[in-house]
């Protein structure tokens, strides 16, 4: 079962009715958001490392 465009449109149109847009921007700026901790949580080393580069930077 694959969604077309017009499927995607209407879903969209039917979302916009039933919540606004300010209230969509709301909830697509707090899905990246968690997407992206959420990423940060499956490479905990990768994120140490950009940390320790940022305040090596700031002290030298």
């Amino acid at each position: 079962m694959r969604l077309g465009t017009t499927e995607l449109v209407l879903i969209l149109i039917i979302a916009i009715a039933l919540f606004g847009t300010s209230r969509i921007a709301g909830i697509g700026k707090a899905m990246g958001k968690s997407i992206r901790e959420f990423k940060e949580e499956l490479n905990p080393e990768d994120n140490t490392g950009k940390k320790e580069e940022g305040g090596s930077d700031g002290e030298a």
